[in-house]
């Protein structure tokens, strides 16, 4: 495996989503100068190779009625343009410093695999996978069909286009992609990250099911950069992509291996719940390039992980709140969230905030830092109060469990009737653990009666059902007092140890 600089997320894996390029001084020293010769020069020459391609990749299909665009392109379109892409497209990672891509293994042929499922994702240089498998076709965001020459090149390999905004277009690419899969070798060959975004490559993250749909074989391909230095990647936070196009460009060259595993052929149990089909070869794939596999994901731009259906932040933003708050001047912790609760349940003003009120609530000297916590909250300048009143409590310690949890079930118990609905237990979930949660049928079933979820329905089953009690004892704990951050992970004088979500594994007190 790659050498990597990796961030913990949990006692037991590593944060896949911050990758960090280190450099020593010499490499920096050389990184600078070679960069800027190779940088400009390489990214003209591939830019150059993508501008030749852009009439070719539109002549694939030029003149077709929408009827023959969506079938495969077959006769001289086909054995005339495909060959000149594929060189131009090998030319221009050539360019790039990727002088040879190895292949490691055999591409299985397309009636023994339809698709080609592709792990790690590390960044936009992945797709000189495309190359050893012959320009497969892939599914990309729609927006993307906007862009200059990107987009011919996605009409060319006539990917299946998805906008992640849109639940029909997530429905009408599901329908394509299990119609192409299922066709019995009338489509070509398909090719898929089944991660979904890109990661440092330390774990394997939770596969999207979209490969798996259709319940037909797979054949899982390994995507490694074995290089001393590893500019490659890019993630969630560190390495910019501009970063590490600049890093890969300024080496002498990159190496890249594709490595091409046996198909695997789903069990009927598989075949049926294309999630538990997507899980074994994420194990599978793990297990050989030596790494976990894990339950991580990213949903709306924050990488959560998963238990029971719900969604845990890695980097919790009450920890990052207590830390702010200590930092610049709200020291009366407690004082300021009896203010954010006096707030919440007064009703005149409702639980919305401005960075501005947010500030005077929480008694900091500069808006900087309340637009900073609403960040951490929210996509924009405001903040719902009772997620920060919930979480930043929970951790504080300022509260029982038993308490906060009345708490949060008044706050969110909009009507007073003493039952919340499906949708306010996701809202109230979502206050408590720091995280939008979209997937809490199972614990809205678990924890109803008669089609009401009441507080104490609720209480018993996040405190006695194995899975939630879990969830509290390990993602709703209080940071005790005396606890110190190091290295990413706090420990206790008590020697007990907790993750980068400030959980911390032992029985929990609910009184």
């Amino acid at each position: 495996m790659e050498r990597d600089e990796c961030h913990s997320a949990t006692n037991a894996y590593p944060h896949p989503f911050i990758c960090q390029v280190k450099l020593t001084r010499a490499q920096r020293i050389r990184g600078i100068i070679l960069g800027s010769i190779l940088f400009p020069l390489r990214v003209t020459l591939a830019a150059l190779f993508f501008i030749i391609m852009w009439p070719f990749a539109r002549l694939r299909l030029a003149g077709l009625s929408e009827e023959e665009r969506s079938r495969p392109i077959k006769g001289w379109r086909h054995w005339l343009l495909h060959p000149i892409l594929w060189s131009l497209s090998r030319a221009a990672f050539m360019t790039l410093g990727f002088l040879r891509i190895r292949v490691k293994g055999r591409r299985a042929d397309l009636k023994e695999a339809p698709v080609l499922v592709v792990a790690p994702h590390s960044s936009f240089l992945d797709m000189l996978v495309l190359l050893p498998t012959q320009l497969a076709t892939v599914v990309s965001r729609s927006e993307n069909a906007s862009l200059p020459v990107i987009g011919a090149l996605l009409e060319f390999n006539q990917a299946v286009l998805v906008s992640r905004k849109d639940p029909e277009s997530r429905k009408k690419a599901v329908a394509q992609v299990t119609e192409r899969l299922t066709s019995d070798g009338y489509w070509p060959q398909m090719l898929m990250f089944a991660e979904g975004t890109t990661t440092n490559g330390s774990a394997l993250i939770k596969f999207k099911p979209g490969a798996f749909l259709a319940g037909v074989p797979v054949q899982p391909v390994l995507l490694h950069y074995p290089n001393k230095l590893n500019t490659v990647r890019w993630s969630y936070k560190g390495t910019t992509w501009l970063e590490a196009l600049w890093h890969t460009t300024s080496q002498f060259y990159t190496n890249s291996t594709v490595e091409f595993l046996p198909v695997y052929k789903p069990s009927l149990e598989e075949k049926n719940d294309p999630n538990l089909y997507a899980d074994n070869v994420q194990k599978l794939m793990a297990k050989a390039l030596g790494v976990p596999a894990t339950d991580y994901v990213m949903e709306g731009r924050v990488p959560v992980n998963q238990l029971g259906g719900l969604s845990f932040p890695l980097e919790s933003p009450a920890r990052e709140t207590l830390s702010l708050l200590h930092r610049y001047g709200a020291h009366e912790v407690k004082a300021a969230l009896d203010r954010i609760l006096d707030r919440c349940q007064s009703g005149a003003q409702g639980s919305k905030a401005s960075a501005e009120e947010l500030a005077s609530i929480l008694g900091l000297t500069d808006r900087p830092t309340a637009v900073t916590i609403c960040g951490l909250y929210s996509k924009d300048e405001t903040v719902d109060l009772r997620q920060i009143y919930l979480t930043v409590a929970a951790l504080s310690g300022s509260v029982s469990f038993k308490s906060l949890l009345h708490t949060g079930f008044t706050l969110f118990d909009r009507e007073g009737r003493g039952s919340l609905s499906a949708e306010e237990l996701a809202d109230l979930m979502g206050a408590l653990l720091g995280s939008p949660q979209r997937h809490t049928a199972e614990l809205y079933t678990q924890a109803s009666i008669q089609g009401r979820l009441t507080e104490e329905n609720l209480m018993r089953v996040l405190t006695t059902h194995p899975t939630y009690q879990r969830v509290v004892n390990e993602y709703m704990q209080p940071m005790e007092a005396g606890s110190q951050l190091a290295n990413g992970k706090a420990v206790n004088h008590n020697g007990n140890m907790r993750n980068g979500n400030g959980s911390l594994y032992r029985n929990k007190k609910f009184e």
